[in-house]
């Protein structure tokens, strides 16, 4: 953990946004960045980027989460005696908020304690997160999205499980697109990855092993000051692990630390070739957070807008 005390100490937002912020650096996402972001709106084209929520997805058992179960509640309901009168259906999903592509709380990931702005870990507990749950996010993270083809600019399909993404694979990613991610963006990270669940449908290879962002980025992001960032895999970082005896190294550190969140397990494919073709990569991108009361994550249906 030394290495992680030390990039704590350069790159911590504590007290940035006042001793009672929950909202980390989705502060950065001010009027004047929602405006812009609106500008890069020219076709109208729009893009999910969310996976579906169904026994389908991604989830192995790993740590507890699996994937939705979804349970009709009612088939045939009758209002009324009238046998051709109006009928209703209904259903429930029973899901981990975080099963496929969500957003990570500044509660998720915490050590030595503390929470996202010096807030103690006590306040977790049964009911969730007492401070910095995912609801306080809940007022969107709406603003320009940039997207950094890492496997397309290293001319690859996927990159390599356990590939260390370092900040100068970033910057090759931003030339190579002509874009360059700047205060309130969200930067959206394409490893080719996901192709391992969605076409090879190799759940465990998926979840297991995966190309990711190395420690150095982490500084990296902070100077850059983005709002929020987002991958194709399910830990944005690389896995294994860059020192087997610091697990989520990044975790702690954007989200602990930085009060930055990460989205996981995002759909980028069709976004990334429709940005290659048309040269632009930079869009409209919302995805705000369901309001879960003291939630820790919550699933998504990103939109990018072009």
């Amino acid at each position: 953990m030394t290495r992680v005390r030390e990039i704590a100490r350069r790159v911590s937002n504590w007290g940035r946004w006042g001793a009672d912020d929950e909202r980390g650096t989705v502060n950065f996402i001010t009027p004047d960045v929602v405006c812009r972001a609106a500008a890069y709106v020219r076709r109208g084209a729009v893009f999910s980027l969310g996976l579906s929520l169904g026994p389908g997805g991604p989830q192995i058992g790993q740590g507890g989460r699996t994937n939705p179960v979804h349970t009709m509640t009612a088939v045939d309901g009758r209002l009324g005696a009238d046998p051709d009168g109006p009928r209703y259906a209904d259903d429930a999903v029973s899901m981990p908020l975080q099963c496929a592509t969500q957003w990570d709380s500044l509660a998720h990931v915490w050590y030595e304690g503390r929470l996202y702005n010096g807030v103690p870990a006590s306040t977790l507990g049964p009911a969730g997160a007492g401070r910095n749950a995912i609801d306080k996010l809940a007022r969107g993270i709406l603003s320009r999205g940039v997207l950094l083809d890492l496997a397309r600019a290293r001319g690859v399909d996927r990159l390599r499980p356990g590939e260390v993404i370092e900040p100068a694979d970033l910057e090759s990613a931003e030339r190579a697109a002509g874009v360059h991610a700047e205060r309130g963006d969200v930067l959206l990270l394409r490893t080719g990855h996901l192709a391992v669940f969605t076409r090879d449908g190799d759940r465990e290879g998926y979840m297991r092993q995966m190309p990711g962002l190395g420690i150095a980025c982490v500084e990296w992001l902070h100077a850059r000051e983005v709002a929020a960032v987002a991958s194709d895999t399910s830990a944005v970082e690389v896995i294994p692990f860059e020192d087997p005896a610091v697990p989520l190294p990044v975790h702690a550190l954007c989200i602990r630390d930085m009060g930055l969140t990460l989205g996981e397990m995002f759909d980028l494919d069709e976004l990334a070739a429709d940005c290659a073709r048309d040269g632009v990569w930079a869009f409209l991108f919302s995805a705000p957070p369901l309001k879960v009361t003291g939630g820790l994550g919550s699933p998504l249906n990103p939109l990018a807008v072009k």
